[in-house]
């Protein structure tokens, strides 16, 4: 029975890649055991146990930005969670050991490669974080969704093979009519999403508002995913509660509806949004969040901008010129349909799969030698 530890997290966008690898384990070895290991505290403690698998939790946390006490702690939390990830890869003993990225996977992984476990991580953006980037030193395998990527890592080591992205995630031409049923559209007008993650993105919904305020264009429909803790603010709203060509929604639980609606796309650049945008192949506005580590949602985009595969607007500036910017490419069909044809050539899909085939082969080569 092949033994497999999946480690890291912290954020969405490393939880649900781990969670979609461990599924492709399963689906190529029914019988696989796979432990998780993440932060306590962390987001992961709950939504790996939901999904159907064990998970450990470390004492880890990272440095803050800036200077505070919190900090003088993080050595002693580093020192500890080294000595509980031995423990736990002692007693589990893994035949493979992958990192997503996150706290939890600098102690996992340090150790399996102390232990001469075979290691693969997975590097969802463009440009990769603290704790990938010291990993791969010596990880054996690095799988990314970006080309280029010899920058950060060892070009021998790198697979280039996307990110995994929801299952269900696929424009549907079949289901338009009852996406449009669903979110309560009609047919002959254009049709934006607007979406900031399940969170909400407060820029987002700023640059939305004044659009609509401002702009007033009944030619269009808004399907607005404002998150959850904007939600109230935004529906108490006066100016915008009685636009009945807008749908406003603290989430939106169909998003293969909503992104087969769309004509249109604004989002922020997580690694995972953008790898599911790619697949999907509509024509995005990127508004990377400032609030990142390393501002790795300026990079994601600006790849995609690069290959004139997105438009991407930053932060600062998107309240101000997001109007203008939508309304030009909404009347622009040619440009629309250049955006489509080369953020599709981007798409990688069976990333899971790819990943989990590596882990396989990463074990069968350890057996041989």
């Amino acid at each position: 029975m092949t033994k497999v530890i999946i480690s890291g997290g912290g954020t969405g966008g490393h939880i649900f890649p781990a969670i979609a690898i461990a599924n492709a384990i399963r689906n190529i070895e029914p019988a696989a055991e796979i432990l998780f290991i993440g932060a306590e505290g962390r987001m992961e403690m709950d939504r790996v146990p939901a999904a159907g698998y064990q998970i450990e939790g470390l004492n880890i946390s990272g440095l803050q930005r800036r200077m505070t006490i919190k900090n003088l702690i993080v050595p002693y939390r580093i020192l500890t969670s080294l000595m509980k990830a031995e423990r736990i890869i002692r007693k589990f003993k893994p035949d493979v050991a992958i990192g997503v990225g996150g706290y939890a996977s600098g102690p996992t992984l340090r150790v399996a490669m102390l232990k001469k476990i075979p290691t693969l991580i997975q590097e969802q953006n463009s440009y990769p974080g603290i704790t990938n980037k010291l990993l791969g030193r010596n990880a054996d395998k690095i799988c990314v969704a970006y080309e280029g990527m010899e920058r950060f890592f060892p070009k021998g080591k790198l697979i280039l093979t996307g990110n995994p992205v929801r299952q269900n995630i696929v424009v549907r031409p079949d289901l338009l009519t009852e996406a449009l049923t669903h979110f309560g559209l009609e047919p002959d007008k254009k049709t934006i999403l607007v979406t900031g993650g399940s969170l909400g993105a407060g820029t987002i919904n700023r640059s939305i508002r004044s659009y609509l305020v401002n702009n007033g264009n009944a030619n269009i429909q808004i399907i607005w995913q404002t998150g959850s803790y904007y939600y109230p603010e935004i529906l108490s709203d006066e100016k915008l509660t009685h636009l009945e060509h807008v749908k406003i929604l603290p989430f939106i639980d169909r998003m293969d509806l909503a992104y087969t609606a769309a004509d249109v796309i604004i989002s922020r650049a997580g690694a995972i949004a953008i790898s599911e945008l790619c697949l999907i192949g509509k024509p995005i506005i990127l508004i990377p969040s400032p609030n990142v580590t390393e501002d790795h949602q300026t990079k994601n985009a600006r790849a995609l901008v690069k290959k004139n595969a997105a438009l991407m607007l930053k932060d600062s500036e998107a309240v101000e010129r997001l109007p203008v910017m939508l309304n030009e490419l909404l009347k622009d069909e040619y440009r629309q349909e250049d955006l489509s044809e080369n953020i599709l050539s981007m798409a990688i899909g069976n990333a899971a799969e790819r990943i989990a085939a590596e882990a396989f082969a990463l074990i069968k080569f350890k057996q041989k030698n």
